[in-house]
């Protein structure tokens, strides 16, 4: 009697936690435990806009940051900067996890950022967002997201804001799948962007050779790759993302691709000052700082 007890309350207490776990990261999207500080007031804003997307069939969202000043001047134009989130995520998982304002105000107020034009698209397929699988970010059976970000977003912003219109002037990066993203979408775009960022992605995908950045830059032209400038890190508990990202360093080390890369503790995660948001929130500094370095030198003032 005493077992048949004990094993139900076993029972009962494996099928809470299960309950448990599957609300935390199913319903909640596994939050982190310990996210980063935010600052009270920047002087910036997030905002949603949407837009009716003929390569999705649907209307889409994506948000926008303006640089501060951007209503002061009314004949200035900025560079942008496309930002791609990753697994379970959406268009506002910068500012509501990553605490991006809070970076591009640091950035602003010490200058290594000009003011720019910051866009976090939705990236997710038909299937939607879920734990289960990453956002598809190319034009397959679940959505043309490829064409919806590398070509109709960048037409979109351009007509609705104030943008620099040449693709020197126009970052695309991301961070987990979001960095796959980047460099897959990136690389077939060209024509719009020139600067390429990823934080812990990877660059081989299992849809095959046409979706994996590796094969992708080891077909460009000569021209091409002389365009372009590209920042790599990945967290050191991270060993597969690691490796993906190693051995891209090494491939563009070989082609001759201007780019950084740096392998930083930490990684994914739910808790610790360099795992999961709060290492996506502290290397976005280092990757919009190397944005800024290149929007600087082509002549763009903080």
């Amino acid at each position: 009697m005493k077992i048949s007890k004990l094993l139900i309350s076993l029972l009962g207490a494996i099928a809470l936690l299960t309950t448990a776990g599957y609300y935390y990261v199913f319903i909640l999207g596994a939050p982190q435990l310990d996210p980063p500080q935010r600052v009270a007031k920047t002087g910036l804003k997030f905002q949603l806009a949407t837009f009716n997307s003929q390569a999705m069939g649907a209307v889409r969202k994506y948000g926008v940051i303006l640089p501060p000043d951007y209503d002061k001047n009314q004949q200035k134009r900025y560079p942008v900067i496309f930002l791609l989130h990753g697994g379970h995520d959406d268009a506002r998982a910068y500012a509501d996890k990553y605490a991006v304002l809070d970076v591009l105000h640091e950035l602003y107020q010490n200058g290594k950022l000009p003011p720019s034009i910051v866009i976090t698209p939705d990236g997710n397929d038909n299937r939607g967002s879920s734990p289960f699988y990453d956002p598809d970010y190319f034009d397959g059976p679940n959505g043309k997201i490829g064409t919806l970000i590398g070509s109709e977003l960048v037409q979109v912003i351009k007509s609705r804001y104030r943008t620099l219109e040449e693709p020197q002037f126009w970052a695309l990066g991301g961070l987990s799948s979001g960095g796959w993203g980047a460099f897959n979408i990136g690389l077939r775009y060209l024509n719009n962007f020139h600067i390429l960022f990823s934080h812990s992605g990877y660059f081989t995908d299992n849809s095959g050779s046409q979706n994996s950045p590796q094969q992708i830059v080891q077909q460009l032209p000569l021209q091409d790759r002389k365009r372009l400038h590209i920042y790599l890190d990945a967290g050191l508990n991270d060993t597969n993302l690691l490796a993906s990202t190693k051995a891209f360093n090494e491939t563009l080390n070989k082609l001759g691709i201007a780019h950084v890369f740096y392998a930083f503790p930490g990684g994914h995660g739910l808790s610790g000052a360099d795992i999961g948001w709060n290492y996506f929130h502290k290397h976005i500094k280092d990757s919009l700082s190397y944005v800024g370095e290149q929007f600087k030198k082509l002549g763009v003032k903080s």
